[in-house]
């Protein structure tokens, strides 16, 4: 299923956002404050039927059950943002755990697609809208995805670790890995670790699933091998499967290129094609489903220290990532690299000296 993320002004799709950040509510966050909450759904057309929901006996004050409807799909529809074509149902009214409130869920749906119901708070006396969402804080970010037993660069006991899950054709990881290697992992020499998961897009990405299998046979018997072959496809995903770009011609390559980087790290010969003969992708499904388990549903997803980074964002904001886990742990970061001066203009030309010629012919006299 898809649903929408936060920002519903662009009215479109997008994949389907980690279970616990629906909404992406603060700790504590009214209706009055539309920062980082808002599915921008719709309204319910006139005379279509919601879900039936139980006020408390205090709610009659603020008057019958349909004016209460109505004003929550307004405010919701105001503070949110929502889309005219996105339809607002409310869900039955249950006791929550905070006093002086009611759980009263909001689905949101549009063209036939639902997302899950989004719970928001009523007060009992029917005349207050908020949105509270408790998380979990006891256990450490860092600990949330590890880089054990992967393809890893960087000091293995560097301080910062962080974790990519990666896909092989993917336009916007081979950007993100341009940007780590070399400059960010030289950058904070000795702070951080990079690690490598798989997280191919076999929906829209026909042989992200192929390179991720043989990736892993080389890593299997070399750290190296693998980061050679990895830093070669990425550099040159456009020229896989020939003119056509076919699956089959994509798969042959990677093949050759998988045995003739064993060839020159000295790997096991047999072994490696065996390996590649098989293309068994457990582990690579495996670590699909970690990754969706995490809320991954797109490429590239970083974890510095278990703070996410979507997309291919800039070097820069990818650092300011990196600093944060260093200052929580009690380190300097590296300062940011002097800024390349800018070239000294050329000295104004004298009038009286005739310009040069742009024809190959000499200047008139």
């Amino acid at each position: 299923m898809r649903q929408w993320s936060v920002n519903f002004l662009s009215s479109k799709p997008l994949p389907r956002l980690p279970a616990a950040s629906n909404l992406a509510a603060c700790a504590a966050l009214s209706l009055a404050i539309s920062l980082g909450l808002g599915c921008h759904a719709q309204a319910t057309k006139a005379g279509s039927a919601n879900a039936s929901t139980e006020p408390s006996s205090a709610a009659s004050a603020a008057g019958s059950q349909q004016q209460i409807e109505r004003r929550v799909q307004i405010m919701v529809r105001q503070k949110f943002q929502v889309p005219a074509d996105v339809t607002i149902q409310l869900g039955k009214r249950t006791p929550s755990a905070f006093a002086g409130y009611d759980t009263l869920p909001i689905i949101f749906s549009r063209g036939g697609n639902t997302q899950p119901p989004v719970d928001f708070l009523i007060s009992t006396d029917g005349k207050t809208l908020a949105r509270m969402q408790k998380f979990d804080i006891g256990q450490d970010p860092s600990s949330v995805v590890s880089g054990a037993g992967r393809p890893m660069r960087g000091d293995a006991n560097a301080p910062v670790k962080i974790v990519v899950f990666d896909d092989l054709e993917c336009p916007f990881c081979a950007r993100m890995h341009e940007q780590l290697f070399p400059a960010t992992l030289d950058h904070y020499k000795g702070k951080i670790s990079i690690a490598y998961k798989d997280f191919p897009l076999i929906e829209i990405h026909p042989w992200a699933m192929h390179a991720a299998v043989d990736s892993n046979c080389l890593f299997a018997q070399s750290n190296t091998a693998y980061w050679n072959f990895v830093d070669y496809v990425h550099a040159h995903a456009a020229d896989m499967g020939g003119a056509q770009h076919t699956l089959a011609q994509a798969s042959t390559q990677l093949d050759e290129l998988a045995v003739k980087q064993g060839q020159t790290d000295k790997l096991d010969a047999t072994k490696l094609k065996a390996c590649i003969d098989k293309q068994d992708d457990t582990g690579i499904r495996a670590s699909m489903k970690e990754g969706e388990s995490l809320g991954v549903n797109a490429t590239p997803i970083l974890f510095v220290d278990g703070e996410q980074i979507d997309g291919a964002v800039p070097t820069a904001d990818v650092w300011k990532v990196i600093d944060r886990a260093l200052i929580a742990k009690g380190i300097t970061p590296p300062p940011p690299p002097a800024a390349t001066p800018a070239p000294t203009p050329a000295p104004a030309s004298n009038s009286a000296t005739p310009p040069a010629s742009t024809s190959g012919a000499p200047p008139a006299k």
